[in-house]
């Protein structure tokens, strides 16, 4: 995917311009100093994104352009990671724990506090409405970003649904598109930022493809472009460090995804029906992102013993 390569492109450049020279002329000894180094304190996930796509980059050079660079340089091209120096990725997914309502709630009130003062109150209000999205119906950030106005279904169900077009689909065959039903207060985020945010940087409500989630900067053609993945992510960050510095850089959008289908399911809605809402292919991996409070287990069982004595009360003598 487009996406994809573009990652991948990120993450070279930021290996170029740490080694300071063409890449193709990287050893083991410059690969081990940059991810045991440079990246010693990153997420083991960064330093396997970063190591995925200089391996996928050096297999290019050499199955295209080997021998043209050796004849132009005398460098026989060689990918600088083996099996010593490649970071390596766990097998299970990370557990991403996510703060509890009432953390949530204190967040999302002081965030809201700071719009009536803030210096830029577009901007701050559209990542706002971003993240309580996502921790309204779970949405991926890059599923939200590559949302457009006509993405939102508002006559569709009971509540209105989003058609998300770009979601994450499994085993590289693609994007899987979804009908998101706007439950959860979603529907009234979306109603205010439209309402009253989104004319702030731009009057094209009827442009085909006018971003649900624009920037403030502008394409070739003067329509708006769309908010970028970092800004996103950075305001996030950055209302965690005002309103919730105790889960400062812990708190990222996956996480919110995390808490909305745990609160999801402690109010009630099914696994299978969180699952449909999430995109995924298995409900297992829905599994993953329900985290219960401690005692909602031994609440479930003494509900249980309860039901159970209901049911024998007249049998016993």
């Amino acid at each position: 995917m487009d996406e994809t390569i573009r990652n991948d492109l990120s993450n070279l450049e930021q290996v170029r311009v740490w080694f300071g020279r063409p890449l193709w002329e990287m050893q083991p000894a410059d690969a081990d100093a940059y991810f045991g180094r440079v990246l010693r304190q990153c997420a083991p996930a960064t330093r396997t994104h970063k190591a995925g796509a200089l391996s996928v980059f050096f297999e290019y050079l050499e199955l295209r352009h080997k021998i043209e660079i050796y004849n132009l340089t005398g460098t026989m091209v060689e990918s600088p990671l083996d099996e010593m120096n490649r970071p390596r990725s766990r097998s299970e997914a990370r557990i991403r724990v996510p703060p509890g309502e009432s953390e949530i709630a204190t967040l999302f009130a002081g965030w809201r506090s700071d719009l009536a003062s803030c210096r830029k109150y577009a901007t701050a209000a559209r990542n706002y409405a971003a993240a309580r999205l996502m921790s309204q119906v779970g949405l991926r950030v890059n599923e939200a970003r590559n949302l457009d106005l006509d993405d939102v279904k508002w006559d569709v169900g009971r509540f209105g649904k989003l058609h998300v077009r770009h979601g994450k689909g499994s085993g590289g065959k693609g994007p899987k598109e979804r009908l998101v039903p706007l439950i959860n207060g979603g529907r009234a985020t979306l109603e205010w930022f439209i309402g009253d945010v989104w004319g702030h940087f731009d009057d094209s409500w009827d442009l085909p493809g006018a971003p649900l989630l624009p920037s403030e900067r502008s394409n070739l053609d003067g329509s708006c472009r769309r908010v970028g993945y970092d800004a996103l992510r950075a305001s996030l960050h950055a209302a965690t460090e005002r309103h919730l510095p105790q889960w400062r850089g812990r708190l990222t959008p996956h996480v919110l995804r995390h808490f909305c289908a745990s609160e999801l399911y402690l109010s009630g809605m099914d696994l299978l029906a969180i699952q449909e809402l999430l995109g995924h292919e298995w409900v297992a991996t829905t599994m993953r992102y329900v985290h219960v409070h401690r005692t909602h287990i031994e609440d479930a069982w003494a509900q249980g013993e309860k039901r159970a004595a209901q049911r024998l009360e007249g049998l016993l003598p």
